[in-house]
């Protein structure tokens, strides 16, 4: 499974062209891809208007959409944000932490276009889904 983050959905629908919006477009429906409750909500709230949010939503639905944050895994993110502040890399959003644990843990790959998920990658062996071709 890939797992898509809203940073890449947020440039897909704004029409960014980039190797993760590229990566995207050809991953879908071709590919097991999903997303996670946290990043549906970071992508839906951001559309102004009613029918992009319902053209996007509906394309969302058509996705397995993962509940992402339970008590064992809240713990686990901490664990990981610690273990990465020892190492010298700080996390900037707890959001990113639960993502990036999350698919850790269910050793999903992950394709972003977020700096915040590269210490994820270097150190706890993240999968990243643009270089997992």
């Amino acid at each position: 499974m890939i797992l898509i983050d809203s940073s890449v959905w947020i440039a897909y629908f704004n029409g960014v062209v980039s190797p993760e919006t590229d990566r995207l477009d050809s991953l879908l429906g071709t590919a097991p891809v999903g997303t996670g409750d946290i990043m549906l909500t970071e992508v839906l709230q951001g559309f102004r208007r009613d029918s992009d949010f319902a053209i996007a939503k509906d394309l969302l639905s058509s996705l397995p959409i993962y509940n992402m944050l339970n008590t064992e895994l809240a713990y686990k993110s901490a664990d990981n944000y610690r273990l990465l502040r020892k190492k010298g890399f700080t996390v900037r959003k707890t959001i990113d932490v639960i993502i990036a644990t999350f698919c850790l843990e269910h050793d999903f790959a992950l394709l972003h276009c977020d700096k915040d998920f590269l210490p994820f990658h270097q150190a706890l062996g993240l999968r990243n889904a643009l270089e997992d071709l």
